[in-house]
């Protein structure tokens, strides 16, 4: 569909959680490529342009803070502001610029400027040694030179850059998923919705892929810090085999079956390691762990302590437990205290391997708050 054809979208009508949307940095490189690209090709100097969205059926109005000719006739620098709405986002008020020059290569082909990084790891979205310009932005990039161009074919070099993007990288994920020298420029709608929790959840899809690139069948899953030095000590895993998932094992286990049957193989084992208060939750069908959205663990693990065999009375203690620490208390003087975390260790991996079936083995490791295993010992 022609940008002529679609609808505009409104930045001024605010999300249902009351906030205010933004500009993804894909909008803001594409829109600061088609700038470019007028001054160069039509020789006219606009102060917003629009862009078409990867739904295909919207168009964004984007302002340009600035064009201007590097080199007469050859290569234009446009630059565009990042906003990121209500969204917690390091890169809002960033500039965003492209640089664009013809080339004779006949297709459009990206470049990382300063501020934006390189993918030195894989398993990103990008190849190793291409700049971290993500498909969705390359793709509205590429729309907006055929906009442009309505239909006559030519190469483009499209230099995409953050000033600052360097410094602004250090605040991010990027360095640990091996991306060198700044921001990433991504965006899979063209617009930031104001939910930290999407950008978290995302950053937990890219963690997972880049642990399970390169056939690895070795990976560790964190809910926290708790963990950490067991993956590390025990398992001997590298840092990025293993992710920390926060509250989102759901998300976490589906993103891994997912990059599993996209390449078409098995995961050796799955290891999930943490404290019971996040993981022993799964057994009250608890996938997204945060406060918020569950309950505490305290009652499926006094439903286990009852299907084994413990005194009523125990169990009503272990169910009236303030946390599950306060649990482990109550259990800690039985003798079958380490046999019974390690029914707790198998039901979780069994939920578990419920969501990857493509994992041959999943092993639950629990530990309390000091990092003191509390059922099985490697």
């Amino acid at each position: 569909m022609s940008l002529a054809e679609r609808q505009p979208f409104d930045l001024g009508v605010l999300a249902l959680n009351g906030l205010r949307r933004g500009r993804t940095t894909g909008s803001c490189a594409t829109a600061a490529v088609k700038a470019a690209l007028r001054l160069l090709l039509q020789g006219v100097r606009v102060s917003k342009v629009d862009i078409g969205l990867p739904d295909g059926a919207h168009y964004l109005s984007v302002p340009i803070q600035a064009v201007e000719w590097l080199e007469p006739g050859q290569v234009v620098r446009a630059e565009v502001i990042k906003d990121g709405g209500d969204d917690p986002d390091n890169t809002h008020g960033a500039t965003i610029f492209a640089e664009v020059r013809r080339n004779d290569a006949g297709e459009v082909r990206f470049f990382a400027g300063r501020g934006v990084g390189t993918a030195t790891l894989p398993g990103l979205r990008v190849a190793v040694g291409e700049p971290a310009i993500n498909p969705v932005p390359r793709k509205m990039m590429r729309e907006a030179v055929a906009d442009v161009m309505q239909g006559a074919e030519q190469g483009f070099d499209l230099t995409i850059g953050c000033e600052g993007g360097e410094i602004i990288a250090t605040k991010t994920f990027n360095p640990r998923l091996g991306i060198a020298g700044g921001i990433s420029i991504l965006g899979t709608s063209g617009i930031v919705e104001p939910m930290s929790l999407s950008t978290w959840i995302a950053s937990v899809e890219v963690y997972i892929r880049v642990a399970l690139a390169g056939d690895q069948q070795c990976v560790a899953y964190l809910p926290g810090k708790i963990g950490r030095e067991f993956a590390r000590d025990v398992l001997q895993l590298p840092e990025k085999r293993t992710v920390q998932i926060a509250n989102f094992l759901g998300d976490a286990l589906d993103f891994t079956e997912q990059v599993l049957v996209e390449e078409q193989r098995t995961l050796g084992v799955l290891w999930l390691a943490g404290h019971p208060g996040k993981l022993a939750k799964v057994l009250d069908g608890w996938w997204d762990t945060h406060s918020s959205k569950s309950k505490m663990a305290m009652g499926g693990v006094a439903r286990v302590a009852s299907e084994m065999g413990y005194a009523p009375a125990m169990v009503q203690q272990i169910e009236n437990a303030n946390t599950v620490e306060a649990a482990m208390d109550i259990l800690r003087q039985e003798p079958g205290a380490a046999a019974f975390w390690r029914e707790i260790e198998h039901r979780i991996a069994a939920l578990a391997r419920g969501r990857v079936p493509s994992a041959r083995r999943i092993e639950v490791r629990l530990f309390d708050l000091a990092g003191n295993l509390l059922g099985e010992h490697a």
